[in-house]
């Protein structure tokens, strides 16, 4: 297995653990605005719908994952950003997104809040 670059931000965490990263952008607002807190359970599988953080042909992505009739894409929650349409590249994905945290400032009532993903 080949060790990861030591600039790799996620070289650091454990393959096993779970660990948070800051979303930066606004590619998946509304449902996770641009500052939030996600926190990523290291996983190698996903099913449809789930939100994931994947390794795409080198480019990490924080996308939802679906399957269809079509095939395998990422989609970013808005619109101005186009899928990613899986076939035919090389992609693996790296966590599935458990939980995301609201600071205060990101809240109608200027309280933390913390919403919890279950994927069944």
């Amino acid at each position: 297995m080949q060790k990861p670059p030591m600039n790799d931000p996620l070289s650091s965490c454990s393959q096993h653990e779970p660990f948070a990263l800051q979303v930066i952008g606004d590619s998946m607002a509304p449902e996770f605005p641009d500052e939030c807190i996600v926190i990523i359970e290291p996983a190698d599988w996903c099913q449809h719908g789930m939100y994931i953080m994947a390794l795409v042909e080198g480019v990490r992505w924080f996308r939802q994952y679906l399957k269809d009739d079509h095939g395998e894409h990422l989609i970013a929650l808005n619109d101005i950003y186009p899928p990613i349409e899986l076939d035919g590249l090389e992609w693996k994905v790296e966590g599935i997104i458990m939980q995301r945290n609201l600071r205060r400032h990101q809240t109608p009532s200027g309280r933390r809040e913390v919403k919890h993903y279950k994927y069944t």
